[in-house]
Order: structure tokens, then sequence, then C-alpha cells
């Protein structure tokens, strides 16, 4: 069973997923399926159905996966327009873990070390089922950026906003504020990932 950091119980489901998934799984293509990831060419959608299988293979119930599908949809495609909608449709709880999910609902978005600094603190006040979606949306990004570099090597980095000393920070400030009794296998993956990005050039 998945435990918060505080030792109770995440919201978890070994029940199927049902129809409320299937029309998360329609939204999401709807509203990212002409995204692609920063630079590399890979569909959006590929990102997001990562973050909810490994939120799903950690026990999280289907509302949660329904939270990591759609974790990016109010940042980056309308804002509070786009949670009210997901509100609408999936109810206040799934609304609530997408807010928390995301570094900001503003337009155009603040600078990237103000954000990050935000984000950084916001971590530790979310609900726990944010937190597992947080924390599995950087197990996501962090294995992308090893497997980028193996494909262009240190040219990876100008695909970022800011420098590769900038990004090393936010994800080693990363470890610092998840708690691992959050998820160990997710955590230890992430500072599996931080320690290898480290020792890229």
């Amino acid at each position: 069973m998945p435990l918060s950091y505080d030792g109770s119980p995440l919201s978890q489901s070994s029940a199927p997923l049902g129809e409320r998934f299937e029309q998360a799984l329609e939204l999401t293509c709807r509203l990212h399926g002409r995204q692609l990831r920063k630079a590399s060419g890979v569909p959006y959608v590929a990102h997001l159905l990562g973050v909810a299988s490994l939120v799903l293979e950690e026990g999280a119930a289907e509302d949660v996966a329904i939270a990591a599908l759609l974790h990016d949809a109010a940042e980056d495609q309308g804002g509070e327009e786009t949670l009210s909608g997901i509100r609408r449709a999936f109810g206040e709880d799934v609304a609530r873990w997408v807010r928390q999910a995301s570094d900001t609902l503003v337009k155009p978005k603040p600078a990237w070390e103000e954000r990050k600094h935000h984000h950084l603190a916001a971590i530790p006040m979310a609900d726990r089922e944010a937190q597992l979606i947080m924390l599995a949306d950087k197990v996501y990004n962090s294995r992308s950026i090893l497997a980028d570099h193996r494909r262009i090597g240190s040219a990876l980095w100008e695909r970022f906003s800011v420098s590769r000393e900038r990004t090393l920070w936010y994800y080693q400030s990363l470890l610092e504020v998840f708690d691992r009794q959050l998820s160990p296998i997710l955590y230890d993956e992430l500072a599996r990932c931080v320690r290898r990005m480290k020792d890229l050039p």
C-alpha cells in the first residue's frame, strides 16, 4: 500500500480503470494531441501517459491517474478555464491535484527561477496524491534527460531555458523536498537519475 509522508494511505484502488479514465484520455488527446516535447519531436501525450502509468504502478486510484494524465492541462492549455472544465468533468479532487501539480496558471508565465522556487516551496504543502503525481512527473522527465543525452550528447542542455547548472540545482532541490516515504521506488529512481545527470558533460 503506498503511504504518504505522514504514514497515512494514499488514495488507491485495485479496481479496473473505467469510463472516467477513458474520458480523461480523450480530453488529454484533445488538449495535447498537437503538442510536442521540447525540441525532441516526441508527442507530448507520451509524457502524460508515462506519468499516469507510474502512479498506477504505485497502486494509485483512478482519480489520481486521471489527474496525472491532466497534470499539465491547465498550465499549458487554458489556465483557469481549462481547470474549471476538469472540475466539472472529474470533480473537485482531480481539479485540486491538477492545480497543485502546476507550476503556474498565469499567462504569460513568470520567470523560470520564480516558478521553480514557488513550486519547490509548494510541494510539501500539497495533497499526497498531488505529490505522487509530481514525483512521477520528475522521474519521467529525468529519465528523458538521460535518454536524450545518449541520443544527442551535450547539445541536450541547449533545449532548456536555463543553464545546465540551474537545471541540476532544481533536480537536486526536488530530492530535498520530496519525502522518500511517499514512494521509495519512485524517490530512489529520481535520486539515481539525478546522480547520473550530474555526471553528464
